[in-house]
């Protein structure tokens, strides 16, 4: 590629807009403060990342319907290698100081994290939907997203449907356990089915992972605070972590026996 747009020679700059790029992190803080810089840059590259995520994730959902089920394997590794690259960016955050941190924390007020249009589309996505969750959105670019993925097809669903189409009854909570039971007894008979089932509970524990460190970092950086948006801070957070997309994967675990 020898121009672009027409115009000019595409160069690095160019393709990536890194002039733009670099002028999206606008401190609050005045006197600016130094790690204001470090949070924004933490968060806008945790929204460029779910932005990816989501792309490998509505892709996964169209392989699993079309039964090309070794390229969906092969996205959700791709996404549980992203997840691993955001589980560590928290160690960067916590070279701030619980001080340093609070030098510009009330500018942040009344946002929260808890705002992350794009994580709530990817436990959507995944196949934990709280409807409840949608009216703590008032942005309409938030709303109309959170919306359609409310009632878009789910992992969930699609993972399902397919053992369904295999033969395995799937109508009740019971019904799926003992389906992902027998293909974790007989890897050899259900290989795609049981490959595939991996790579989504490696995603939902590797989501599990990240709520963890968040509220570590949370608690770390500000002990038992208020939210900046005004939930219970690291209280609300704890809350968080029984949360899983699959529960199904999970339960089939403790139910499994050696016969």
């Amino acid at each position: 590629m020898t121009n672009y747009g027409g115009k000019a020679p595409l160069s690095y700059n160019k393709y990536l807009k890194v002039e733009q790029l670099i002028e999206l992190q606008k401190r609050l803080a005045l006197p600016e403060k130094h790690d204001e810089l470090l949070f924004i840059i933490i968060h806008q590259t945790f929204e460029l990342w779910f932005k990816q995520i989501l792309q490998e994730l509505d892709a996964t959902i169209e392989y699993i319907k079309e039964r090309r089920i070794i390229r969906a394997i092969r996205n959700i590794r791709r996404v549980c290698e992203i997840e691993k690259i955001l589980v560590a960016q928290f160690r960067v955050l916590e070279t701030m100081t619980p001080h340093d941190f609070l030098l510009f924390r009330e500018e942040l007020k009344p946002a929260s994290g808890f705002q992350s249009t794009q994580f709530r589309e990817i436990e959507f996505l995944s196949g934990l939907k709280d409807e409840k969750l949608m009216r703590f959105f008032d942005e309409e670019f938030a709303i109309k997203r959170l919306k359609k993925r409310f009632g878009d097809e789910t992992l969930h669903d699609v993972y399902f449907a397919y053992l369904k189409e295999r033969g395995f009854a799937i109508d009740t909570f019971e019904n799926r356990v003992e389906a992902v039971v027998k293909i974790i007894k007989d890897i050899e008979k259900h290989a795609e089915e049981f490959e595939l089932e991996e790579a989504l509970i490696e995603h939902d524990e590797i989501v599990s992972k990240w709520r963890y460190h968040h509220i570590k970092m949370v608690e770390r950086t500000v002990g038992g605070k208020i939210g900046t948006g005004g939930s219970e801070g690291v209280g609300y957070l704890q809350t968080t972590l029984a949360k899983r997309f699959y529960p199904e994967f999970w339960q089939a675990r403790t139910q499994l026996e050696i016969e």
